[in-house]
């Protein structure tokens, strides 16, 4: 028998298709042409600039809305969207996030809940990138309770006048096309905004120190009057907006364990040429352990992620389940990376390699999409039938 390959020890990938194969080798291909190259000096400048040279290549090969059916979308299967995902994540959790933001926030919206119309107008624009999308859920003062949100539309005639303010908001600042949810007299609503319209603005955050290499903001809504068609007719309630965010989260799943994975990979390489005491720091038992505990850790959450995206193939995932995927892939990814900093020593600090950039970049995507404390909590009302919301 062959020695087993270091970066596939469990053979994971005799578990994936040629189809699902020549998906991932796209993205990863993409990926390290156009991104691994110049991200550690976007991070450092805070900045994704030409995004939307970006948003169109990433459409020109499909990467958009990807998993979604007709309007130009490429109808991928789940686990190969999660792979997509994966590969984006190995470079930036920040690149990840704006497609993730695009496909399963604001086109999944428009795809599963808007009008014909809406569908018409837009999707085929955001699958090739020429037009970038957002997704208006979170406010300064709700996050985890969307529920209490405080943005509110209300009618005038037949036009809808929407006033509030969003936050943490990806693509915000250069999205053509905001997805905005609002309280109405009939309960919470979604809206489609052209971010043209007359009283929205989206000033960018800046200062973070994790994501940097994205774009965040805020979204202002001042009196922006919308035709009676703007609202998505097909949702009422959190049911909308929930059903958006499992299918983000479906993407962190994979995406956490692409930052990961490039951080165990960056750790393992580094051990077989760092030399301490006369000889590679990777032939020392507590080195060893370190790797193999990651990798152990790193194969266990594919294995589970793929298990996950099987049943969204197949139209028999559950929300509850996503909350054990994203639980566990961000806390192992998080893990992972803190450890490999450790076998770099003080290396692992450089923006020389990526692991401290993924490591704060995981600070974010640790909360982002659902706190750990709120699918903890998911996860117990499954185990126990009790409810502790609330």
């Amino acid at each position: 028998m062959s020695h087993p390959d270091p970066r596939d020890p469990l053979g994971f990938d005799d578990l994936l298709d040629d189809e699902d194969r020549a998906v991932r080798e796209t993205i990863r291909a993409w990926c390290q042409d156009r991104v691994t190259p110049h991200v550690a000096d976007w991070y450092e400048a805070g900045e994704l600039p030409a995004v939307r040279e970006l948003a169109r290549e990433l459409g020109a090969i499909g990467a958009l809305g990807m998993h979604l059916e007709g309007y130009g979308c490429a109808g991928a299967t789940a686990v190969q969207y999660g792979l997509a995902c994966l590969e984006l994540e190995a470079a930036d959790s920040g690149l990840r996030s704006l497609v993730s933001v695009q496909g399963s926030l604001a086109m999944y919206a428009l795809h599963r809940w808007g009008s014909e119309e809406h569908k018409q107008h837009w999707l085929p624009r955001m699958a090739a990138g020429e037009v970038i999308g957002c997704f208006g859920l979170t406010e300064p003062d709700h996050g985890s309770d969307p529920g209490a949100l405080r943005t509110s539309a209300r009618r005038e005639g037949t036009d809808w006048v929407l006033n509030g303010r969003k936050m943490w908001i990806t693509n915000g600042s250069v999205a053509g096309v905001a997805v905005v949810w609002a309280r109405t007299d009939d309960g919470i609503r979604g809206f489609v905004v052209p971010t043209n319209t007359p009283g929205f603005s989206a000033p960018e955050i800046k200062h973070k120190g994790s994501l940097r290499a994205s774009v965040t903001s805020e979204l202002v809504l001042d009196d922006v009057r919308l035709p009676a068609d703007a609202v998505l007719p097909e949702v009422r309630g959190l049911r909308g907006p929930l059903s958006c965010l499992n299918q983000a989260r479906y993407g962190i799943v994979w995406g956490a364990l692409g930052a990961a994975r490039t951080c165990l990979e960056t750790a393992r390489t580094y051990s077989t040429t760092r030399e301490q005491f006369g000889r590679p720091i990777g032939g020392f038992q507590l080195t060893q352990a370190k790797l193999a505990d990651m990798s152990l850790e790193l194969n266990k959450g594919l294995l589970l992620a793929l298990h996950l995206g099987r049943r969204m193939d197949t139209g028999s995932l559950r929300p509850e389940q996503v909350s054990y995927g994203k639980l566990n892939s961000v806390r192992v990814a998080i893990e992972i990376a803190r450890t490999s900093r450790t076998i770099l020593g003080a290396n692992g600090i450089s923006h020389e390699y990526p692991i401290m950039r993924h490591s704060a970049n995981l600070e974010s995507v640790l909360t982002y999409e659902g706190t750990p404390e709120m699918h903890q909590l998911v996860i117990g009302k499954v185990l126990t039938g009790q409810d502790a919301f609330r």
